[in-house]
């Protein structure tokens, strides 16, 4: 069941993206960037930035849905009396209180052996918090009020607008620079269309996989700031030895690999990830937890 809800909303996602694109490629009157004349580089870059951004601002839009689909996440009511579901709504709202979010956020549990969480929505007004069933388990209320005041802190800090926003325009600057590049080497496109189109396809997916994986290395990057940011945020909201308390007990478990957890899309906004080393570490969307804990120490 849970396959085909992602089979789905995947090809909800992309039906979306194609109609919104060619939308916004009609109202912007749009050519191919491909005449008789030669390459027209303002109509590819305008083409670029629309499908660059266009796929990263909608799936933004719907985080939110898709965070409950495709992670089974189960948003808590309000009006709940379970004691337990209520001392963690308590617990999110008090700190949106204190950090001053203008809307309390959705707070959701999904079920899963790993111990983590996520932050996500587009807005400030439109945001969930959700923990996994293993944090709430295995974590004193101490450690999960820190690991909440983390998340809270990515919502205020809007974290994720920056992240698409980034995202965006990386996809933007790889589809343009690639095409341009596959353009001048294939010669095709020119006035006397020398160039094959096989060629400049194979020189386009060529260039977009050397593009992407460079920035990639920035996308990753920046989210290794915010993730620093997020703790010391999480320090201010919810105290110091709450925040590294938290951080510490998260060392525990993160070497587990649990095959579900590995599986989901929404690893860049959980609070932490498998660690990585050497090399990968440039690849990685969270700094390893000791470097986290060491600066929270140290400021």
């Amino acid at each position: 069941m849970q396959f085909f809800k992602r089979i789905f909303l995947f090809l909800i996602v992309n039906i979306l993206v194609l109609t919104m694109v060619s939308i916004v490629l009609s109202i912007f009157n749009v050519q191919p960037y491909i005449s008789q004349y030669g390459i027209q580089y303002s109509d590819l870059l305008i083409f670029c930035l629309i499908w660059g951004m266009g796929g990263a601002f909608i799936s933004l839009a719907l985080s939110r849905i898709m965070a409950k689909w495709m992670m089974g996440v189960k948003v808590i009511d309000p009006k709940t009396n379970d004691p337990h579901l209520k001392g963690l709504l308590d617990i999110v709202h008090r700190l949106a209180q204190k950090a001053r979010l203008p809307e309390m956020p959705e707070v959701g549990i999904y079920k899963s052996a790993e111990v983590n969480a996520f932050a996500t929505g587009p807005t400030q007004r439109r945001s969930l918090v959700a923990v996994s069933s293993g944090l709430l388990e295995n974590m004193s209320k101490d450690q999960i009020e820190g690991i909440l005041a983390h998340e809270i802190t990515h919502i205020t800090n809007g974290d994720m607008v920056t992240m698409t926003l980034l995202q965006g325009v990386v996809n933007a600057f790889v589809m343009f620079l690639a095409r341009v590049l596959a353009l001048i080497l294939s010669g095709f496109g020119r006035g006397n269309r020398r160039g094959s189109y096989g060629s400049f396809v194979m020189f386009t997916i060529l260039f977009q996989l050397v593009f992407m994986v460079l920035g990639t290395l920035v996308v990753f990057w920046y989210s290794r700031k915010r993730e620093y940011r997020a703790d010391a945020g999480g320090a201010h909201l919810a105290g110091k030895e709450k925040m590294i308390s938290a951080l510490e007990g998260l060392k525990a478990y993160v070497k587990r690999r649990v095959p579900t957890a590995q599986k989901e899309s929404l690893q860049t906004f959980k609070i932490s990830t498998p660690t990585k080393t050497g090399w990968a570490l440039l690849f990685a969307s969270h700094p390893p937890l000791e470097m986290r804990i060491e600066r929270l120490r140290k400021h």
